[in-house]
């Protein structure tokens, strides 16, 4: 059964091919396009062409922010978190909500509404989610979030989008 993204419409995914699969697995790894690109022996814009054709498998809009792939393609199940031996931490729920917030939308704005705290709190309470869980950078936590089972698809098998914001 295909997973499908909502953003405006449902529409279901486009599976990824091996080569994007590689890609976007690596880009969950952490790495940059630049660093995929060196280690893959591949020209930065084949890398880029690959982010933008995962970003359309996905029904992404093609500005969204690397966290925010990463998220969506974890969350359609396209690439498995890592496998983690710490255990996840206890978030209070206005952590969990600007986790989300942050996993789903790039616009800082877009973020600060959806967690529901003011855009000139965004930074403080973005660093304390980010020492609270441990992660260096937003991307490395939207990964450690799903391999904790924090985010995801939800039951409907859907994934709920706000990245076209």
């Amino acid at each position: 059964m295909p997973v499908t993204l909502s953003m405006t419409t449902r529409a279901p995914i486009t599976p990824l091919s091996p080569a994007q699969h590689r890609v976007a697995q690596m880009l969950v790894e952490g790495l940059s396009p630049q660093e995929i690109a060196t280690r893959n022996a591949l020209a930065i814009e084949t890398i880029r062409q690959y982010v933008r054709d995962i970003r359309r498998c996905l029904h992404l809009p093609p500005r969204c922010k690397p966290h925010v792939l990463v998220h969506f393609v974890l969350a359609a199940e396209q690439v498995t978190p890592p496998a983690l031996e710490q255990s996840a931490p206890v978030l209070t729920e206005k952590q969990g909500l600007l986790l989300r917030a942050v996993a789903e939308h790039s616009a800082p704005r877009d973020v600060a509404l959806a967690a529901k705290i003011a855009p000139a709190d965004l930074r403080t309470a973005l660093y304390e989610l980010l020492d609270t869980t441990g992660a260096e950078t937003v991307t490395q936590l939207v990964v450690l979030a799903h391999a904790w089972g924090l985010l995801g698809a939800n039951s409907a098998g859907t994934v709920e989008s706000g990245a076209a914001r």
